[in-house]
């Protein structure tokens, strides 16, 4: 696990045959920022229902991060984005492959999964869509472009890495409570946890999982001291409080801004770039249960967020040690899982409930049914992308679901590396991720339609993760 409050710095270095000797290492880094906003019309996909955006209150962006040892490019790019199906990552390295001599499999692809982005998935989680929407088409060139910028502005650098915390603004959002009418779920059972249950209320027992407080980071800037970009992780949800209508890049977006501004107030080119990535949120928010917030203003509670992020990773940048050369490496993996399917029950208790008056059906009977339909016609197994990204001793895992955050924990604990984080929505978004054990609670994140695959999916994603990290350790 990233040790809490500290620093742990390496760094990398690029054989350049023609004019330098073979033990010389450079180390290379460069970093770049595509606008992926979308055009006012687009769909917002945050809620229940897709609502058509009307105001952009912040611009959309990928970004992103490329290194080089002399031997091995790796590369990451965040995008500003509620989930991002694998067909669009897929089209965008493709066109990376034609444009530039990339192994694009090296490079991680993820979603920060503000709520106020547009719709960028496809009508199924686990079903293929071969027809890119004309969104998903100015996504997957956009994304292209953005590597193929940071490809272009690569330099000699350095590289650090290193952790702080942030513990005040995280909260697990799956509850025990006392009363049964907060546990009714869709499917006509009772649930044993609530998500997002009533603030304040008498039922409250205890939250149903843990929160990871850490501030993962790994910083590059050139060999002259110039910082050149810093990328982010944080167990955090997105944090909301838009206007209806906005398009906002929440508090990831902010983040980034706060670090720009601090690294590169004169807005030297190339410009700095900060990228705030998502870790294993997916049972994680910012809404304290127990207790009272202040009323805020539109878009201040995440401002808030991102100022609490920010300011401890500008000061631990001031303590890194800059060195001249790390290792890295890649490893990559299909893991076949198979879909949930609903069983005879479920579709006999819909058949009945839809004879009831709808005021005496739970709320949200029809979304469900609706869900459960698409994954019944839809196929039986999915091969999901798993990848391992190495950074001398430092390993970060992606998964391309809502990850619950205690298989997060589970991986920093279990890694065969110094240090670990996670990145989730990566590679492309499959839905919701908990633990079996979380399954037997049920709550919203477990329902079938929410999640898509095996119960025991996380295990095997988990022990696929660290077989990965063992090999990636094995060719030093």
């Amino acid at each position: 696990m990233l040790r809490r409050c500290s620093i742990a710095c390496v760094c990398g270095v690029l054989f350049l045959a023609t004019s330098l000797h073979s033990d010389d290492r450079v180390f290379l880094a460069g970093a770049a920022t595509s606008n992926i906003t979308p055009p006012l019309g687009e769909l917002i996909v945050g809620g229940w229902e897709p609502i058509p955006c009307t105001h952009i209150h912040d611009e959309l962006h990928a970004r992103c991060l490329l290194l080089n040892d002399g031997e091995t490019t790796l590369g990451f790019v965040i995008c500003d984005n509620v989930g991002i199906p694998r067909e669009v990552f897929d089209t965008a390295r493709e066109r990376i492959a034609k444009e530039t001599d990339l192994n694009v499999d090296n490079i991680l692809m993820a979603s920060t999964h503000t709520h106020s982005a547009t719709k960028a998935r496809g009508n199924s989680k686990t079903e293929s869509d071969s027809n890119l929407s004309s969104y998903q088409e100015f996504l997957a060139q956009r994304i292209c472009d953005c590597v193929r910028r940071a490809t272009n502005q690569m330099v000699p650098a350095r590289i650090g890495w290193g952790s702080v915390e942030e513990a005040s603004e995280l909260f697990n959002r799956r509850w025990y409570v006392t009363d049964p009418a907060l546990l009714t779920n869709p499917f006509g059972g009772v649930d044993k946890v609530r998500m997002n249950p009533p603030r304040g209320s008498s039922a409250l027992l205890r939250p149903a999982g843990p929160v990871d407080p850490e501030v993962s980071f790994i910083a590059v800037e050139s060999q002259d001291g110039k910082p050149l970009a810093l990328l982010a992780n944080y167990s955090l949800h997105y944090v909301g409080g838009v206007r209806t209508g906005d398009v906002s890049a929440d508090y990831f977006g902010i983040f980034a801004n706060l670090l720009q501004r601090h690294f590169d107030p004169e807005s030297q080119y190339p410009s700095f770039v900060g990228i705030m990535s998502n870790g294993t949120s997916g049972d994680v928010n910012n809404i304290n249960f127990t207790g009272k917030r202040p009323s805020r203003e539109r878009y201040e509670q995440m401002q808030i967020v991102a100022e609490k992020l920010a300011k401890p990773v500008i000061d631990a940048y001031s303590e890194i040690t800059w060195k001249d050369w790390v290792k890295l490496g890649s490893a990559k993996s299909e893991l076949q899982l198979q879909v949930r399917q609903p069983t005879p029950e479920m579709k006999e208790y819909f058949a009945e409930v839809m004879e009831l008056p709808e005021e005496e059906r739970h709320r949200r009977v029809t979304t469900y049914m609706s869900r459960i339909k698409r994954i019944e016609s839809g196929p039986k197994t999915i091969n999901v992308p798993l990848q391992v990204i190495r950074i001398g001793d430092l390993a970060v895992n992606s998964i391309p679901f809502e990850v619950f955050t205690e298989i997060g924990l589970e991986l920093k604990d279990r890694t065969p590396f110094e240090d670990s984080f996670t990145i989730e929505l990566a590679n492309g978004s499959y839905g919701y991720l908990p633990t079996p054990a979380q399954h037997e609670l049920g709550g919203y994140e477990t329902w079938l339609g929410t999640n898509n695959v095996q119960l025991d999916a996380s295990e095997k994603i988990v022990d696929r993760l660290l077989e990965m990290s063992n090999s990636l350790t094995d060719h030093e």
